[in-house]
């Protein structure tokens, strides 16, 4: 019993549990908004959806200039310096919003061509860009500033804002995907990520004066050379990813079709409702702890410490999945999404294998390794997109699920080799 209460009394767990409140939260939104995608836009409107999730996941990351994972190590060493953490606030805010600026008036002005990129000849979704012009500067700084809650260690408010942004999300979801049906569903998209940015500040106001850190003779150029590390690693992960997938996306629209399109599409949504107990856990608590991470030692004891404890019960969620996916098709979707089922098996496996190499891909950040990052992920990468243009056309739609289980297998094999003295 000491040692069941000695568990129920960690930061780790605490965290964790909060962390798996907000994520069955957002499944349970997840549950709702792709019931409303399956009955109002079908699996052609979802391949729709994915690809704009996937150029809006490549703006984005442009917009914020790729600093999150910068800002998080950075103002986690710093926290207690106020004259240096000033300098970060006022260098990151201005940098993005000069940013976020000129994008939006590419966007406004070019609507037409990003639209024919996007989705092509045969839709006219102008509007969209052009909202996404108006929104992406509140998007950009809501980015910093939940990566500057992150660094400095505020853990359950970063649970908090994601939970509230989840409800915002269902709310405007709903309203849109009802009245405007897939451009409802686009429009979603857009806009709440937006709306997050009242939320953070909110909580962010709580804890300093935010706006009476940003003055002019706090910027510093130094910062902005110290995070452009960070900032390749990312933008080469969050732009070339999405952008890779997008291509991968028209490959299979032009050999099986727009519904098989939508089919992945399908499976990609419901894993990222899973994998956001993973990838959450793992930027909100065990990111924080590696980048301050003194040794091998340290190091090692994260990674096993999220072996042990959050990869084991990943093991259990998958396995429930698998037997549950019958039941998950037709609760989230129709029987018209039915085929969706023939891709969990390796869906799940690839699932796992990139979980357990996530924690170890965090090192890359957290110790500022930027070439071996940006080597490791353009190959992934490459192996991903070659070998699903071999595999569909053999196997349809289930070949790019194949190629992405192969890919995460090598990726963690890699890895692990990489870091066996951390690791071992």
């Amino acid at each position: 019993m000491d040692f069941i209460k000695k568990i129920l009394q960690t930061n780790l767990f605490k965290i964790t549990s909060l962390n798996s409140l907000s994520v069955l939260l957002k499944i349970g939104i997840g549950l709702i908004t792709s019931k409303l995608l399956a009955v109002f836009v079908g699996p052609s409107g979802m391949a729709l959806v994915g690809n704009l999730r996937n150029f809006s996941s490549s703006l984005e990351s442009i917009s914020s200039l790729g600093f999150q994972n910068g800002i998080v190590k950075y103002v986690a060493e710093e926290k207690e310096n106020l004259n240096k953490l000033q300098k970060i606030i006022a260098t990151v805010f201005v940098s993005l919003v000069v940013v976020a600026v000129i994008f939006s008036f590419v966007l406004y002005f070019l609507a037409d061509f990003w639209n024919q990129e996007i989705f092509g000849n045969h839709f006219d979704y102008q509007i969209i860009f052009k909202a996404i012009a108006l929104a992406l500067p509140w998007y950009a700084i809501s980015v910093f500033l939940l990566s500057l809650l992150n660094g400095l260690g505020k853990f359950k408010q970063v649970i908090w804002v994601n939970i509230i942004g989840n409800l915002i999300g269902l709310l405007v979801s709903l309203y849109m995907i009802l009245h405007l049906k897939t451009l409802g569903a686009l429009l979603s998209i857009v806009i709440s990520p937006a709306l997050l940015f009242f939320v953070i500040f909110y909580f962010i106001n709580k804890e300093f004066r935010f706006f009476e850190m940003i003055r002019v003779r706090n910027f510093d150029f130094r910062i902005i050379k110290n995070l452009s590390s960070y900032s390749l690693m990312a933008l080469v992960s969050s732009v070339l990813g999405p952008l890779v997938f997008l291509a991968i996306r028209k490959n299979v629209i032009v050999v099986v079709g727009l519904e098989q399109a939508g089919f992945w599409e399908t499976i990609t949504r419901i894993s990222t409702y899973y994998m956001m107990f993973i990838t959450t856990i793992l930027s909100v608590y065990f990111f924080p702890k590696l980048a301050v991470a003194k040794n091998r030692e340290e190091t090692k004891t994260v990674f096993w410490s999220f072996y042990k404890n959050i990869l084991t019960l990943f093991i259990v969620v998958l396995i429930v999945i698998y037997f549950a996916r019958f039941f998950i098709i037709k609760l989230l979707f129709t029987s018209q999404f039915l085929p969706v089922t023939s891709l969990f098996l390796w869906q799940l496996m690839g699932d796992f294998l990139k979980a357990a190499a996530l924690i170890l891909g965090y090192q890359f950040f957290a110790k500022k390794m930027t070439m071996a990052f940006i080597i490791s992920e353009i190959a992934s990468l490459a192996v991903f997109y070659f070998l699903s243009n071999y595999l569909v056309p053999l196997f349809g739609v289930k070949g790019v699920v194949m190629s992405q289980t192969f890919d995460n297998f090598v990726y963690l094999l890699v890895l692990a080799i990489y870091f066996r003295k951390s690791l071992f």
